[in-house]
């Protein structure tokens, strides 16, 4: 591995290519401290995104395992050297950070460290975090106090580079999760509305049945029993529509549940809005990156939606399988079909515009299989990670 003066630009360049290609806050952290330790071959790296409370929102490490990190303790605070970046927005180069006055020392499971590089991430006035990474290795084994190969002029240069992208590609994470955020808002109210539109149909059922019963108790008691029985099934069906517009109208579980639980629950909440019946099943399926499983939440909404208000089926049938490190999402409906072809003729898409991009976006493939009177299959395919 080369060091920071020796890599140069184009190990800048690898480094901020990769922080560009996630679109969550956790994932472009991550990133941006390895690529960052990477670049300027040190042995720890550290990213910090400070709160209002003179801790840490998050904290995010690099060169250090799960256990020593668990061993460690709690986040650092707001204090010392960490303070000086973040307050004063300065650059921090330390020969030795243990021998710095504001140093205050650490836990006891902390890793040594001695040479230190910090800067603040930041977008214009606002600081974001601050990054820094200590121990630059040496290429003498073992190393000596005082042989010249701390962290350098040239790396602080470099990183500062990076830090400038870090601080973009942090600011463009932020905005897709609230863009995200809303559109699942957008997406409750949606569901909340149709099953909104259920409950009222079968409200207005039972008012109906429950008038004719009024009518037929004196004339026809057999009739007006039976129709009493309709009155209590129809109060069942509404109570079942209500607790499910409760389900759905809790905040979205995609990150807390993973894609399988939210997608089951979507399955539930739209067999009990539709008269169509929707199914899930799922077979073994891993983890995936949290923009694939974005991604294919999207689709399936999208494909649900056009199967329940346009294709006129009996039955749904979502499915999502383990396919090598990634996944294959399925959902396929018995209703009349269409013709692609003749769909894209006239300049209606059904979606399949926006669904294909969400696929493509996260390196997937979407397919759509349709043809009149056989039903479609819409088919979301992601590489995993």
């Amino acid at each position: 591995m080369t060091n920071g003066a020796g890599a140069g630009i184009p190990a800048v360049s690898t480094a901020i290519l990769a922080m560009s290609r996630h679109l969550e806050v956790r994932d472009v952290l991550k990133t941006i401290v390895a690529s960052a330790r990477e670049l300027l071959d040190a042995e720890y790296a550290a990213l910090g995104v400070p709160d209002d409370h003179g801790g840490f929102a998050q904290f995010v490490v690099d060169g250090v395992s799960a256990e020593q990190w668990k061993a460690i303790g709690p986040l650092p605070r707001q204090h010392g050297i960490l303070a000086a970046m973040l307050h004063n927005a300065t650059p921090e180069r330390l020969a030795d950070v243990r021998e710095d006055p504001r140093f205050g020392g650490w836990p006891a499971a902390h890793p040594d460290m001695s040479d230190f590089l910090g800067l603040p991430v930041a977008d214009g006035d606002e600081i974001l975090g601050a990054l820094f990474l200590a121990n630059k290795r040496c290429s003498r084994t073992p190393p000596s106090r005082g042989d010249g190969c701390g962290f350098t002029e040239e790396d602080e240069r470099l990183l500062g580079i990076l830090a400038q992208h870090a601080a973009i590609a942090l600011t463009n994470a932020r905005l897709y999760e609230r863009s995200r955020e809303l559109t699942i808002v957008g997406e409750r109210a949606r569901l909340a509305h149709e099953l909104h539109d259920a409950v009222a149909q079968k409200l207005f059922s039972l008012r109906l049945t429950a008038q004719a019963a009024t009518a037929l108790v004196d004339r026809d008691p057999a009739r007006a029993k039976d129709e009493l029985h309709q009155v209590a099934a129809l109060a069942a069906e509404a109570a079942d529509e209500l607790r499910a517009a409760v389900v759905e109208l809790r905040p979205a579980g995609l990150d807390e549940d993973g894609l399988v639980a939210t997608l089951r629950s979507q399955a539930q909440v739209l067999d009990r809005a539709h008269s169509a019946r929707v199914t899930f099943a799922d077979h073994c399926v891993r983890a995936l990156p949290a923009a694939q499983e974005e991604a294919m939440l999207r689709v399936a909404q999208e494909a649900l939606h056009n199967a329940l208000r346009h294709s006129g089926a009996g039955h749904v049938e979502v499915t999502l399988t383990r396919n090598g490190q990634g996944a294959l999402l399925r959902i396929a409906d018995d209703g009349c079909g269409f013709d692609p072809g003749t769909v894209r003729r006239a300049g209606r898409h059904l979606g399949l515009v926006s669904m294909r991009d969400r696929a493509g976006g996260v390196g997937g493939k979407l397919t759509v299989e349709s043809e009149p009177g056989k039903g479609t299959a819409v088919e979301m395919e992601v590489p995993g990670g």
